[in-house]
C-alpha cells in the first residue's frame, strides 16, 4: 500500500521512508515512468540528424531510468519524476557524446554561423535577422536556411532545466536535483557562486533573444509543446519552427561561451 501511494505522488517520499531503497519500489518506478523515456527521446530526436536512431536514445534512457531508481534519495524532498527526467536526459546526451555523431565539417559550419550571429549582434547592437546573417555569409536565403537545417544538431544547448516563474521571469536550474550533497555545497562555495553567475548569464541571454525566439523557447521548454504544435500557435511550418530554434540556440551558445570565458578569467 505504501509503495502504491508513492507511485501516485510521483515517487516522493519522506526522509525516513524505506520505500525508495526496496527492490519492489525501484521496479515499480521503472515500470511507471518508462513512458517518459520515449517522450524525452522523441523531443531530443527532433533536434538531431536523421541518421541518429531514436531507438539508441531509448536504450540509453532505460539505463538512465534504472540508475535513477537505484540512486534516488527521498531525503532530498524532490519528486522521483523530476530526478528521473534529469537522469534519462543525461544518459541520452552521454550516448550522443560517445557516438561522436557530428561530422567535423558540420561542426565547422555551426561555428561559422555562431560567429556570424555574434559579430552582427556586436556591430548592430541588436539580434541579427536571418537575411542579415545570410548576407554576411554571402548566401542566398534558401541556402542559409538549408545551412540551419544541417547544423540543428550541433546547436544543442541543455535548456531542459529552464523554468518560468509565476511572475513571468525565466529561471534556470543550477544543477541536477539531489546531485550535490550537503558536504559538497559546504566545501565548494566558490563553485556555487559560479553556478549562480552562469544561471544569471543564461537568463540574460534568453532575454536578449528576439520576441519570436523567446516565445519558442518558452513554449518548447516550459510548456513542453512539440514543434508542430508551436508552429500552429505561431503560424509557421514545423520546419520553420525548427530553424528558429536553431537560430536561438546559436545565439545562446555564443552568450554562454563568453560567460564561461569571463568566469574562467575572473
Amino acid at each position: 500500500m505504501k509503495n502504491s501511494s508513492l507511485a501516485k505522488t510521483g515517487g516522493k517520499a519522506g526522509a525516513t521512508s524505506p520505500a525508495a531503497s526496496s527492490a519492489d519500489w525501484q521496479e515499480q518506478m521503472v515500470v511507471q515512468y518508462a513512458p517518459l523515456i520515449k517522450y524525452i527521446a522523441a523531443r531530443l530526436a527532433m533536434r538531431l540528424p536523421a541518421h541518429i536512431h531514436q531507438e539508441d536514445l531509448i536504450s540509453s534512457g532505460i539505463i538512465g531510468l534504472m540508475d535513477a531508481a537505484q540512486k534516488f534519495d527521498p531525503s532530498k524532498n524532490i519528486s522521483f519524476k523530476t530526478y528521473a527526467e534529469f537522469r534519462i536526459k543525461g544518459a541520452m546526451l552521454d550516448e550522443l557524446r560517445s557516438l561522436d555523431w557530428v561530422p567535423r565539417s558540420v561542426r565547422k559550419k555551426a561555428h561559422l554561423l555562431e560567429r556570424a550571429y555574434a559579430e552582427l549582434e556586436r556591430n548592430l547592437g541588436r539580434p541579427a535577422e536571418a537575411e542579415e546573417v545570410a548576407g554576411a555569409l554571402d548566401l542566398e536565403i534558401t541556402d542559409f536556411y538549408q545551412l540551419l537545417d544541417e547544423t540543428r544538431g550541433v546547436s544543442l544547448v541543455p535548456l531542459e532545466g529552464i523554468r518560468r516563474t509565476k511572475d513571468g521571469r525565466v529561471e534556470v536550474l543550477e544543477a541536477e536535483p539531489g546531485e550535490v550533497s550537503a558536504d559538497e555545497r559546504a566545501g565548494d562555495s566558490y563553485r556555487a557562486v559560479h553556478l549562480a553567475e552562469l544561471k544569471e548569464i543564461m537568463v540574460q541571454a534568453i532575454e536578449t533573444l528576439p520576441d519570436k525566439e523567446k516565445l519558442l523557447i518558452s513554449l518548447y521548454y516550459y510548456e513542453e509543446l512539440t514543434m508542430k504544435e508551436i508552429g500552429r500557435i505561431m503560424g509557421y511550418t514545423e520546419s520553420r519552427v525548427s530553424q528558429l530554434h536553431t537560430q536561438a540556440m546559436l545565439r545562446l551558445r555564443h552568450h554562454l561561451r563568453e560567460g564561461y570565458q569571463d568566469l574562467a578569467e575572473a
